[in-house]
């Protein structure tokens, strides 16, 4: 294959970013996406690399497992947070779905919340944040309880496994026209919500990532679906009512605590 790639080069995140246009040949219908990219930095390196043209150095770009499990490979391409094909990562997404002679266009995530570092490569410490916000479990549970001593059901079982297959890759955000990050939120909140183990702080947990989310600028929820569309794991939407209901519950519970404290 033969493509013509539109790639954003960009120095640093105080540097004027622009888009600069490689061709690249011999391209196996086969090979990942990121291994297509693999095979344009190694072209750069042996033709014309130089260290004082930005454009004329290796493109950076995220990735570490590459196997759709850790959330690192978050690239825009043609307009579609990890490309034209559903429910996989950057690094799932194989050439067979282009056509020879395909012009391909490749920007980084691009949300006030998710800073440019260099090139495609983006700072989603953000996320991190949210999760230090109050996404785990402090309470002690003791040791490895047997399977059936902690009765859960199915149904709530399987919403909880299904939130939790979350991998906070971004694309949600990506997606978003608001650059919104209620679809992780809400998963992260979901998979304990839904559990014995998190209600102890339940109340707690989702006022404080709710805070964090809106602190680091992630919008609103806008309502387009294009989160559940675009997310790699199928994250389903119903989560963010989920949150919804249990941020609501949470601010009322607090107020009536604080009410009956002050004795009103």
């Amino acid at each position: 294959m033969d493509l013509t790639l539109k790639i954003w080069r960009q120095k640093d995140a105080k540097s004027k970013g622009k888009f600069v246009t490689y061709q690249i040949s011999g391209i196996s219908p086969d090979c990942s996406f990121l291994e297509m990219l693999d095979q344009l930095n190694e072209k750069i390196i042996s033709e014309n690399s130089d260290p004082v043209d930005f454009a004329k150095c290796p493109v950076s770009f995220d990735h570490d497992c590459r196997e759709g499990i850790c959330g690192m490979c978050g690239l825009f391409i043609n307009g579609r947070p990890h490309g034209p094909d559903e429910a996989i990562t950057t690094c799932q997404l194989h050439m067979r779905k282009f056509k020879d002679k395909d012009t391909i266009v490749i920007e980084p995530w691009r949300s006030k919340a998710f800073p440019l570092i260099k090139d495609l490569l983006v700072d989603r410490s953000a996320f991190d944040k949210i999760i230090q916000a109050g996404g785990y479990v402090s309470v002690n549970t003791g040791g490895v309880p047997d399977a059936n001593s902690i009765l859960i059901s199915k149904h709530n079982a399987e919403l909880a496994m299904d939130a939790a297959a979350c991998i906070g890759c971004g694309a949600c955000v990506a997606a978003c026209y608001n650059a919104s990050a209620m679809l992780f939120v809400s998963a992260k909140i979901s998979q304990l919500a839904l559990l014995p183990q998190g209600k102890v702080e339940a109340k707690e947990r989702v006022q404080k990532m709710v805070k964090v989310m809106d602190k680091l600028g992630f919008g609103n929820c806008s309502n387009t679906y294009a989160c559940e569309a675009e997310c790699p794991k199928l994250v389903n939407r119903s989560n963010i009512a989920r949150m919804n209901r249990e941020f609501l519950s949470a601010k009322i519970c607090s107020e009536k605590e604080t009410q009956q404290i002050a004795g009103v």
